[in-house]
């Protein structure tokens, strides 16, 4: 009884913490860069508030042609 009371619970944290780490997404437009900081207009930007910190991952490279 120990052992599905603990596998359970296991299961419930794991779960929990997978919906943790899936935050909002985002479909953004770079708009200009100045150094070190990027201006973007974003869909749905009211669900971001000053000082959030933002994982940016730059658009994946186009089809490779070749043989």
């Amino acid at each position: 009884m120990k052992r599905v009371m603990a596998a359970a619970f296991v299961l419930l944290f794991v779960v929990g913490m997978a919906s943790v780490s899936f935050g909002a997404r985002l479909k953004c437009e770079v708009t200009s860069v100045e150094g070190d900081k990027v201006m973007m207009t974003c869909e749905d930007a009211d669900k971001l508030k000053a000082g959030d910190k933002l994982k940016i991952s730059p658009p994946k490279g186009g089809a490779v042609e070749g043989c």
